[in-house]
């Protein structure tokens, strides 16, 4: 039996494995060290109690003749569906567009399975990993990469960008915190239309857009359905990063050159390897939805905001170039002439804090590092009280 000879080409590691084998190795060295982590996005505030109680209750019917269920339908059930449609796109879908997953992430692969390995790919620079160890994954040979800099406000010069079959746009995004404008996304509508290409829009972070004439969702365009399909999750919207929970749109316009429709590729594909996300998270996604249910994860957002907050003006204060922590809960920091790991290094030894190096997000992540909002407060109030500290007691 021969290895799958494309995941030879992946780097030895996945980035978040390397920082914590170098973060074991500190430790090894530096036993009494008390480390915070600003470095992976995963959320620490327990999920809302009316959320907890309907998971609690949902997994309790299970146990009953009148309340157990089996399979469900692939697609996810039927009331979540209508709730996503109705919540977060005001019905700018149809429910019958939505499909529920077990996060943003296990879609982003099985889309990646969807188009195979004879597709061009145009992603972000930086960009979150696995939109392109995925298609490397499945063969994908064509990868375009679309800079984003401070210097072209964190969006791809499209005059410039060669035509690919598929687009991955982030926003707000991941690693940089930068969240498009309207106008920047109907150019980028404008783009895919002119050149048959198709979008993949992830919006796992939309909920945490402050300004609402920023755009949350790629549907809020003109033309977007017929050139785009767009990701969403529960994993930061409800602490449910854990229980697994997400979506992903497909619209009914969306077609393949020869007039064929994408959404029900995408159906027979989740149909035969997806066997739907469990009974159990999906009530407790329809919770989240619900009006107190919704007013509780607003109230997540905005604690994490607060501390996006609290760490920006602290590495402002001390001189630092800060991008996002506005309109996502990640900062992405220059490291004044460093190289990212070396600043990694630094954060790590000097003041006991991980941060993620931008070098692992792309070519274009060099000379930057990622820190996340998501923390308990008491570590963001120490972290920032070490930060401010010219040296580490």
């Amino acid at each position: 039996m021969q290895r799958n000879p494309h995941l030879q080409k992946l780097k030895n590691q996945y980035l978040f494995p390397e920082i914590t084998s170098r973060k074991n190795l500190f430790i090894e060295k530096n036993p009494e060290a008390s480390l915070i982590s600003l470095g992976i996005g995963d959320t620490t505030e327990p999920i809302p109690e009316y959320i907890t109680e309907s998971l609690s209750k949902n997994a309790a019917a299970l146990g009953t003749i009148e309340g157990y269920s089996g399979y469900g339908a692939p697609q996810g059930l039927h009331s979540l569906r209508e709730s996503i449609a109705a919540k977060v796109y005001s019905q700018k879908i149809h429910f019958n567009e939505v499909f529920i997953s077990d996060g943003a992430k296990c879609d982003l692969g099985r889309l990646q399975m969807l188009f195979g390995n004879k597709v061009s790919i145009a992603v972000q620079d930086p960009a979150y990993p696995v939109y392109i160890d995925g298609s490397i994954i499945q063969g994908v040979e064509t990868i375009i990469l679309m800079p984003c800099t401070p210097e072209n406000d964190f969006f791809p010069n499209l005059k410039e960008l060669q035509r690919t079959d598929l687009i991955y746009f982030c926003s707000p995004n991941n690693p940089t915190g930068a969240t498009a404008t309207r106008q920047q996304l109907e150019q980028l509508v404008a783009f895919a239309v002119k050149n048959h290409s198709i979008i993949i829009f992830d919006a796992a972070y939309a909920n945490f857009i402050q300004d609402s004439s920023l755009p949350k969702s790629i549907y809020e365009i003109e033309g977007a359905k017929q050139v785009a399909i767009e990701i969403g999750s529960f994993s930061k919207l409800a602490g449910f990063t854990g229980v697994r929970l997400g979506w992903t749109v497909v619209p009914d316009e969306l077609k393949y050159d020869d007039g064929s429709s994408v959404k029900s590729d995408w159906n027979r594909l989740i149909s035969t390897v997806f066997n739907a996300a469990s009974n159990i998270s999906q009530h407790g996604g329809q919770a989240v939805l619900e009006p107190k249910g919704w007013e509780e994860v607003q109230k997540l957002t905005k604690f994490y905001m607060e501390n996006a907050k609290i760490l920006k003006s602290t590495l402002e204060e001390l001189g630092y170039a800060v991008f996002g922590g506005v309109h996502a809960p990640y900062m992405w920091v220059s490291t004044q002439g460093q190289k990212s790991w070396d600043t990694f290094h630094h954060f790590l030894e000097r003041y006991h804090l991980i941060t993620t190096p931008g070098s692992g997000f792309g070519p274009s992540g060099e000379g930057f590092i990622r820190l996340t909002a998501f923390g308990k407060r008491e570590d963001i109030l120490t972290a920032a009280d070490r930060l401010k500290k010219s040296t580490y007691d």
